[in-house]
């Protein structure tokens, strides 16, 4: 069979590097997408893969890697969402927008559309890492920079929760165009994952907690059910992910009109990086 062309961001680290050696000892073609220059090359070399360096917090970063992925792959059969994190204090981009809606949700949103001509043509899946995170997330439409009443666990949750709206709603738009799409929570993974951010998580990924959780091999197990695997047969597209089935999320993941309203205000807020 012919190789499939599969892009991980965030796959320098973690689950995404995980699955990328996974795949590539499966005869792929993985293309890696890392925001750490040395990081990102390592894990490259290693499996003899293409890659490309795109530090999400710069939208302009996010345009110059969809222009280089288009030219360079005219197939994508998989786009895997998958760099994030857990930021600190209240920050805002030079695109404007607060540090973890734009890492987590508007930098993956606008990589997806940049290069939906290309996903269209390919009946391509995107696949995006939420998190069980999303159930502490609120999301206001008016309010998606955090402007009022931040914190830097809710921050993260209403990200990994508009992961989830972002997948249902990439679904009911192009779902009959040959896209399918899921969300999944890796579980709670061995990783440098909140290392730099100031959520009292940080202290469990440092002390002999972290040997109780997964480990990344472990955290990418349902990544790669949903990469290998059909949608409408393992499957179903749109829905979100937890150890092979289907998981219960926030109420608002439920909310068709607030996916749709979270489109058109993502639209907006990444429309003045064009």
């Amino acid at each position: 069979m012919t190789p499939r062309t599969i892009v991980i961001t965030g796959a320098s680290d973690g689950i995404g590097a995980a699955a990328a050696r996974t795949l590539a000892r499966a005869g792929e073609q993985v293309v890696v997408v890392g925001r750490s220059e040395e990081k990102t090359r390592v894990i490259a070399k290693e499996l003899d893969a293409d890659y490309f360096v795109s530090d999400f917090s710069e939208l302009a970063q996010v345009h110059a890697l969809a222009a280089q992925l288009k030219s360079d792959y005219p197939r994508i059969d998989v786009l895997a969402n998958n760099a994030g994190g857990i930021m600190g204090r209240h920050t805002v981009t030079a695109d404007g927008n607060e540090s973890t809606i734009q890492i987590n949700h508007l930098a993956p949103f606008l990589l997806t559309t940049l290069l939906m001509d290309t996903l269209v043509s390919s009946s391509a899946k995107v696949i995006n890492t939420s998190s069980g995170a999303n159930s502490f997330g609120k999301l206001d439409l008016w309010n998606l920079n955090s402007e009022h009443g931040y914190s830097t666990n809710r921050a993260y949750g209403t990200g990994k929760l508009a992961n989830i709206l972002f997948t249902s709603e990439l679904h009911r738009r192009f779902g009959g165009k040959g896209i399918t799409t899921a969300a999944f929570h890796p579980g709670v993974v061995r990783t440098n994952f909140a290392a730099e951010s100031t959520s009292p998580f940080r202290h469990a990924y440092k002390t002999l907690l972290n040997r109780l959780m997964l480990t990344p091999d472990q955290g990418a197990d349902t990544l790669l059910w949903l990469v290998n695997g059909t949608a409408g047969k393992d499957w179903i597209s749109g829905a979100y992910y937890y150890k092979r089935a289907l998981a219960k999320a926030n109420a608002q993941a439920y909310d068709a009109e607030l996916a749709r309203g979270l489109w058109e205000k993502s639209e907006e807020l990444v429309r003045a990086s064009a």
